[in-house]
């Protein structure tokens, strides 16, 4: 049987203020809340609660058939709990149903696994770790930022523990194979890998709403029809976009959230089926290794990563950035590792980008590539500033981690003892509460008053 497998990106980068060079030692500030604000707004409002609204009732509608999985970014989901807390609670409505499941990727949606492997598995465990808290389930199935991926990368996400990876189904990585298998990592066999249809998911994703496309209008009965042509063999069918292109990328008035209502019903009346990620991996074998020696992502059209590594700006930023990732990850400062987060987006290098794409890109404030390689250098140096004043630049990383090893063993050792004493205490208290109390002798009556004189007489 037939098996879709459909899912959604939720991500918001942190937008950065206009930061001057003389800022660099003055402000330790790097934000635009204003424009933060203003902007998670405007997607929850346009896209996020409507889309989630309607794959809501669908499950409702078509009870466990329907099934769908989210992730989300770490930073996508402070903006949220911060500005709007109403699509968190959706998301939790919906996990409740038993029919969504949510995955893990890099917190910072950022990209450290081309750059340091420990600050990749940290960032991909921290996002796990808040998923597992809001939704009460730890993920089994990772994505990486874009998708990125290579047999290298896999390999790390193993080593995480993680059963499944979706990547990109890029026709220069498949040459004659087909998206519609499951495929397993080169170098980690047990490692599962599901590829996105990019056809199909194009179609939605980008191509809806064109009217000089071919396609156009795109209906639910002939894109269902098109999967079930697909040879027999030919069995999972992996449709993976971001949330917004419902309503941002491909407008509510469109009616492509009425197009997603009636897949279900289409879907079944053609015996096709949905399933999530986990669900295809526990169910499906894989019918071969896939050999990705050079890293892809579900970017342009060249499907790498040269949208955020193709020039020299790009490459100095990338490199200046991670040049303190292990520094960072040895001292472990809250407000740090904060700035870290959302410097460490992968959206700050998109903006520095020199190349044309299909695909507008919208750059914000700034003016052009060097504008935003400008901005963007000024903060990082401020930041860097702000790393090395934490301890003196003349340790080295490694007398730095034996300090810090040695300075939490004594912080261990200490709270050791502070738990002993208390116990010690609670038994000391419990002793003498047992003791029995001892007898207290009657008083001697005092004699009279006048007696007494009497006597004394």
């Amino acid at each position: 049987m037939k098996t879709i497998c459909l899912y959604f990106e939720i991500h918001q980068i942190i937008h950065l203020k206009r930061y001057r060079f003389f800022d660099i030692g003055t402000d330790h500030y790097y934000y635009d809340d204003y424009e933060n604000e203003r902007s998670i707004t405007d997607i929850v409002e346009r896209s996020y609660m409507p889309a989630l609204n309607t794959l809501h009732d669908m499950i409702n509608e078509n009870g466990k058939y329907f099934k769908v999985a989210f992730s989300l970014s770490g930073t996508g989901i402070e903006q949220l709990e911060y500005h709007a807390p109403q699509v968190i609670a959706k998301l939790q409505a919906m996990n409740e149903t038993g029919c969504v499941e949510f995955l893990a990727e890099p917190y910072s949606h950022g990209l450290s696994s081309l750059a340091n492997e420990e600050t990749f598995a940290l960032d991909v465990k921290k996002q796990a770790a808040k998923i597992e808290e809001l939704f009460g389930k730890k993920p089994t199935v990772a994505r990486n930022s874009s998708l990125i991926y290579s047999d290298d990368i896999g390999a790390q996400i193993a080593a995480m523990g993680f059963k499944g990876m979706l990547t990109e189904g890029a026709k220069h990585v498949l040459g004659w194979k087909s998206p519609h298998y499951v495929y397993n990592c080169n170098i980690a066999p047990n490692l599962k890998l599901l590829l996105r249809d990019v056809e199909l998911s194009d179609d939605i994703s980008l191509r809806f709403n064109n009217s000089e496309w071919d396609g156009y209008p795109l209906f639910a009965d002939a894109y269902i029809d098109r999967i079930a042509r697909f040879p027999e063999e030919e069995q999972i069918i992996n449709i993976f976009m971001e949330l917004s292109a419902l309503g941002i990328a491909q407008p509510l008035s469109s009616n492509i959230l009425d197009f997603i209502r009636a897949l279900p019903a289409c879907a079944k009346e053609k015996g096709i089926n949905f399933m999530t990620p986990t669900e295809i991996c526990k169910a499906c074998k894989s019918v071969g290794q896939l050999d990705v020696p050079d890293t892809l992502s579900w970017v342009d059209e060249e499907r790498d990563v040269s949208c955020w590594l193709g020039n020299a700006m790009q490459h100095e930023a990338f490199n200046k950035l991670y040049s303190v990732a292990d520094r960072l990850r040895i001292a472990n400062d809250p407000r740090i590792n904060q700035d870290w987060d959302y410097l460490q987006a992968s959206n700050n290098f998109r903006f520095m980008t020199t190349k044309p794409s299909n695909v507008g890109l919208d750059r914000g404030i700034y003016n052009g590539p060097f504008d935003a390689f400008t901005n963007y250098m000024n903060i990082l140096g401020d930041f860097i500033n702000r790393v090395n004043a934490l301890y003196p630049l003349d340790i080295d990383n490694d007398e730095l981690e034996g300090l810090l090893t040695t300075i939490k063993n004594q912080g261990d050792e200490i709270e050791v003892k502070d738990k002993e004493i208390t116990r010690l205490k609670a038994k000391l208290e419990k002793l003498e509460g047992a003791k029995p109390k001892a007898e207290k002798k009657p008083a001697a009556k005092k004699a009279p008053a006048k007696k007494a004189a009497k006597k004394a007489e």
